[in-house]
């Protein structure tokens, strides 16, 4: 926990931060770390759970349990099973999750194809290049090689 204590010096009219150390008398500011990454067990349970969702339709909008569009299949697993804080826009998942480099991908770990400076696809990154997604209409969960570099890994927090 940081501690500062604020002092409004008589010739600015504004107040500094200053430290506890100083001699301006403290003001306790508790400031909240950010939210930890999923841990090695979770994300195998993510991908547990997107292989179990093998087979079931695309259907755009849907998040599960029977039918899937690719954010919605990372939704169901990451917020519905695994109870962890998850958007369910795939650019807003890529916004809400840790920044991983592509040399350190884990299973589990969150794909994102870019267009734009925007993620238009996220899978679940499965292992040896692949990834479990829901592609799209006329499709159904299924287990894909990464088909391009133009993608991102984050860590669902």
């Amino acid at each position: 926990m940081l501690t500062l204590g604020l002092a409004a010096p008589p010739e600015s009219g504004g107040a500094t931060a200053t430290t506890s150390a100083q001699a301006a008398p403290a003001t306790p500011v508790t400031i909240a770390a950010a939210p930890a990454a999923v841990t090695y067990s979770l994300r195998m349970q993510a991908v547990r759970i997107a292989a179990s969702k093998k087979g079931d339709p695309y259907r755009w909008g849907a998040a599960g349990p029977y039918a899937f569009d690719c954010s919605g299949l990372v939704y169901y697993i990451y917020r519905t099973r695994l109870h962890r804080s998850m958007p369910r826009g795939a650019n807003d998942q890529r916004l809400a999750s840790i920044p991983i480099s592509k040399s350190q991908k884990r299973p589990g770990d969150l794909i994102f194809f870019m267009s734009g400076g925007r993620a238009y696809h996220v899978g679940i990154y499965a292992g040896y290049g692949r990834i479990w997604h829901a592609p799209r209409p006329g499709q159904v969960v299924q287990l894909s090689r990464i088909w391009t570099s133009y993608y991102v890994v984050r860590r669902a927090r």
